[in-house]
């Protein structure tokens, strides 16, 4: 299994708070099987969480060597889990924020409670300038669930979805479970992801048997855990397949 969304860049974010909570973390994660981990620090504009690309690689780097002393084989990648805001595309060109290892996919978050009136827009934006604009957790928005319908506009326009596998034991209540079923089995979501901030098990024990029961498809959840995780990491397309 492979993850695209998580917090283990220690010191920067809500997050891993250390060097030690993120060996340890990738530790465990390494022993459940876990191959890939795309570290997604968030960037919140105007906000303490901000760290920049060069800082950002720093401790990227200092991470990866650590793991290396540590004898963990696992694959380390960097990203970051943006705050929806008006100047994403500037804010990448100008070496603020980092795309998915580098590639054309970009991890982004809405505020849990409202929408921007720009949202769409920047979204198409985002597209014209090449980049795939990656939605994290979007079982968790408010917007879908006063207005379901909203979804597919996103999904048309050619944002993909990255949901929280956690969602599915009810870390972030019923109603985030409630979507996250739905979806699931609407063959909505491109990606999941463990969006670990501190949680040294990865619950992925069971997983796999877990979502098959929800959706009935190994193939797909082999996409979603491995296969497309891989093309985002490579800066492959995505070929999606949704009947909105």
């Amino acid at each position: 299994m492979k993850d695209i969304h998580c917090h283990l860049l220690y010191g920067i974010d809500d997050g891993s708070s250390s060097i030690e909570e993120s060996i340890n973390i990738i530790k465990n994660a390494y022993n459940q099987n876990i191959t890939d981990i795309i570290i997604t620090p968030h960037y919140m504009k105007d906000t303490k969480y901000n760290c920049n690309n060069e800082t950002k690689q720093e401790l990227f780097n200092i991470l990866k060597d650590k793991v290396k002393e540590n004898n963990i084989d696992i694959n380390l990648y960097l990203g970051n889990e943006v705050y929806i805001c008006e100047d994403m595309i500037d804010l990448i060109k100008n070496n603020e924020i980092k795309t998915l290892n580098d590639s054309r996919y970009i991890l982004f978050e809405f505020p849990l409670n409202n929408m921007h009136s720009y949202s769409k827009n920047l979204m198409f934006e985002l597209i014209r300038n090449g980049y795939v604009p990656v939605l994290a957790h979007p079982e968790r928005y408010k917007i879908f669930k006063e207005h379901p319908e909203h979804i597919k506009d996103y999904l048309s326009l050619g944002v993909l979805l990255q949901g929280n596998y956690m969602s599915l034991y009810g870390k972030y209540g019923l109603y985030a479970k409630k979507v996250f079923k739905k979806y699931l089995k609407l063959g909505y979501y491109t990606f999941l992801g463990s969006d670990n901030h501190h949680d040294t098990n990865y619950h992925v024990k069971n997983i796999e048997k877990d979502l098959y029961k929800v959706c009935k498809s190994k193939e797909y959840i082999n996409d979603l855990i491995n296969n497309n995780i891989d093309k985002v990491i490579n800066n492959e397309k995505i070929n999606t397949n949704y009947v909105l």
